[in-house]
């Protein structure tokens, strides 16, 4: 299959490095690395701006609808995104722009899923290893296969039907979280309003342990291949246990830990940093288990409240405020959340058999999101399989 240098047939270039300075509250939004994610560029209440004069000024940092964007440098490098607004931005440092919109030889469709290819070859020839980077200029010398254009949009009619797929299963995922919302709502309302006047009392009450753990001495290098499971933040998110990158550490390690030993129904809550809120239920297959310093254990009583009803409870979205407002008023330059408010954090108490009948509908959208969850993972199996063959010449 013919081929050719991703320079010949699109423009590309870096951002350029703004001053804080110059940022506004309104303007020309700037695009910094935060701004994609997922293949997708997003503008939210949180953008930083610039005076509209930087257009005619700084035009060749000028971001248009169709243009993609990666990041350069650092733990992200090789994400992507496509910029899909009618509106110009301007591009930050750290991030390159590939415009491929006047390319005659090349179909929108087809480069789109060749981002994914694209973005593997990123992190393999990204340099530095405590910090990766990869220049403009190599991401040009890049080879793309080049059939013809009819061929291009074969191969992206089929990856259409892939990705339909998998996109339609992750939605089914979505609706099931949705409706165990719904679920909670219908039957406690809101628990920062409290319009069903249920009794409220401090968490410390509702729970015989609230604490956090620590880092062995000597950090990463300490870990071991396998052993005793050490949760850290990176691993809770809302209502889902992310097993990657879980760490191990060996029984004397843990006996050190052994203050914070994680218990089965335990509820697993973050306390620092970007992810402090995030919440979920210790899974049965991660213990024996401790936890780090940045990960506090919510063991509940289970005669005033159950595991299921308190994780719904702080995921949903007025408790997550409440408590996101407590975490950033903690600290100037870190998120962060006290044991103290924690403990002192009131929570509405339903009647416990109301909320062990919730924990049962739950139990029951969970056995269907497990099902899901393996169709998902064929379905993302089957279009990373075609999108190999498409990018091998195997396909079309």
């Amino acid at each position: 299959m013919k081929s050719e240098s991703l320079g010949n047939i699109c423009e590309i270039n870096n951002g350029f490095a703004f001053k804080s300075s110059q940022y506004k509250r309104s303007g020309i939004p700037l695009l910094r690395i935060s701004n994609f994610n997922d293949g997708k560029v997003y503008i939210d209440d949180k953008q930083i701006y610039l005076d509209e004069k930087f257009l005619e000024a700084k035009k060749e940092f000028i971001v248009t609808k169709g243009d993609v964007l990666i990041a350069l440098s650092g733990a992200t490098t090789g994400k992507y995104g496509v910029y899909d607004f009618d509106f110009p931005s301007l591009l930050n440092q750290r991030i390159g722009i590939i415009k491929s919109g006047k390319s005659e030889s090349l179909n929108s469709k087809y480069f789109f899923y060749y981002l994914n290819i694209l973005k593997e070859q990123i992190l393999r020839n990204a340099g530095g290893a405590a910090q990766p980077n990869i220049s403009t200029r190599k991401i040009a010398d890049f080879k793309i296969p080049l059939p013809p254009l009819p061929t291009q949009k074969r191969i992206a009619q089929i990856l259409d039907k892939a990705a339909a797929l998998r996109d339609n299963t992750q939605q089914l995922l979505k609706e099931y979280d949705q409706l165990a919302q719904s679920i909670f709502l219908e039957m406690f309302g809101d628990p920062v309003i409290n319009p069903k006047g249920w009794e409220e009392i401090e968490l410390s009450k509702a729970t015989s342990k609230i604490g956090s753990g620590a880092t062995p001495r000597g950090g990463k290098e300490s870990y071991k291949s396998d052993g005793i499971s050490l949760i850290r933040s990176l691993n809770i998110h809302d209502n889902k246990f992310k097993f990657k990158d879980l760490a191990f550490i060996d029984d004397k390690q843990a006996d050190k830990l052994k203050n914070v030993i994680v218990k089965e129904e335990d509820v697993l809550f973050n306390i620092t940093g970007a992810s402090v809120a995030r919440c979920a239920i210790v899974p049965k297959e991660v213990l024996p288990a401790r936890v780090n310093q940045h990960v506090s254990i919510l063991r509940c009583k289970l005669n005033v409240l159950n595991p299921t009803f308190l994780l719904h409870l702080i995921i949903s979205p007025n408790s997550k405020v409440k408590l996101l407002g407590v975490g950033s008023s903690n600290a100037a330059t870190r998120e962060s959340i006290t044991k103290e408010q924690l403990t002192t954090f009131k929570v509405i108490v339903p009647p416990i058999d109301l909320q062990n009948q919730f924990a049962e509908k739950i139990d029951l959208i969970e056995k269907q999101k497990k099902l899901a969850k393996q169709e998902l993972q064929e379905s993302e199996n089957l279009f990373n399989c075609l999108l190999q063959k498409a990018f091998g010449g195997e396909l079309g």
